[in-house]
Formats: C-alpha cells, structure tokens, sequence
C-alpha cells in the first residue's frame, strides 16, 4: 500500500463505501477494531486481551462481542481451563466478513491505481 496519507484514506473511502452499499451488516468502528484483531491475530483471543490490545474497557468490547456475535461473526466460550476467563473464536461467517474486506480494499487499490485509468499523477 502507498505512504500517501491522501490515498490510504481514498482506499477506506471505497471499502467502507463497498462495505454499506452491500446487504451485510453495517459494523461500528469498535466492532470493526475487535473483529479484525481476533482474524488477524493468531493466538486466541480473550475479552480481558482484546480490552488491553485495543486499550478500551472490558464493558466496550463486551458490547462490541454482543454486535458481532448477533451477526454470527464471532462466537464466546468459557475458558475450560480458567472459567472466569472468554475466548472469543472465528466463525465462518466472520471470515467471510473479513475476506471480503480483503477483496473490497484490493479493488479500491486497483481502482485507484493511476495505470489503470491512463492517468498519471499529475492528471488526478
């Protein structure tokens, strides 16, 4: 991805636009924030670990978890080996989600990408 500050914010623009004119659920900024963490990151991923990660409250991330699960794209269990702790796992659906983030934010690359409407950057 380019260092322009200018086109980073172009390429959101587009995927969030791609984003809202779909039929899928529309996610806050804080949903959006914990739903990318828990993909992205590889160990499992607690309520008390994503509060600390994102630097919000557990009661934020909890709300945020309530959303997501609703929209079946993460799911919570008890910790079987400390029940005062939720893991927060992947679902098929959360994947989903989060592939055609992937796919949006690439073709708002292309779009954007100069070579591919013969401009060059003098002419945007």
């Amino acid at each position: 991805m380019s260092d322009d500050p200018d086109r980073q914010l172009q390429i959101l623009c587009k995927t969030f636009l791609s984003e809202i004119r779909s039929d899928q659920p529309d996610l806050n900024l804080r949903q959006l924030a914990v739903l990318l963490v828990v993909y992205q990151t590889d160990e499992l991923q607690t309520v008390r670990g994503l509060a600390k990660h994102l630097n919000i409250s557990k009661p934020a991330v909890t709300r945020a978890l309530d959303r997501l699960g609703e929209f079946g794209l993460v799911r919570r269990e008890i910790d079987p080996k400390d029940r005062r702790s939720v893991l927060v796992q992947r679902t098929a659906g959360g994947a989903v989600m989060v592939r055609r983030l992937e796919a949006a934010m690439a073709q708002a690359v292309i779009i954007l990408e100069p070579r591919a409407t013969g401009q060059d950057k003098a002419g945007l």
